[in-house]
């Protein structure tokens, strides 16, 4: 199982970047997929994830972020607009199964929990 993460970078504060994700050895279309990031000294936290037609993402980063999935490509992005200072981590690509995130008619995401998590890429937001 691989999940390669990419476009890290370092960016100002108001800039957009877009982050990918690779996904091999496992049936991505059967997985919600979902970018957690991590700030130092800091607990992980859920950014935004897709189970294929709907999506979430967390108050801090809502409206600022899209996230979007290529189920024939295996494929998971993010675009993230108006950055912060306060969005630099190292952001993971990760994947629960869609049998072990669904749950009384919906599919949930949280931070943790997943069954593969990428190595990570590193966001800084600064002037």
């Amino acid at each position: 199982v691989q999940l390669q993460a990419s476009g890290e970078g370092l960016v100002q504060p108001g800039g957009s970047l877009r982050l990918s994700c690779a996904a091999s050895g496992f049936t991505f279309r059967k997985n919600v997929m979902s970018w957690v990031r991590q700030a130092p000294g800091k607990e992980r936290e859920l950014v935004s994830c897709t189970e294929g037609s709907g999506s979430y993402s967390g108050d801090p980063v809502r409206g600022r972020v899209t996230v979007s999935r290529d189920n024939a490509a295996n494929t998971l992005a993010i675009q993230m607009n108006s950055l912060r200072p306060d969005d630099t981590a190292v952001y993971y690509c990760a994947a629960r199964s869609k049998s072990r995130a669904y749950y009384r008619g919906r599919y949930y995401c949280s931070a943790a929990d997943m069954d593969y998590w990428g190595k990570g890429t590193q966001v800084t937001v600064s002037s």
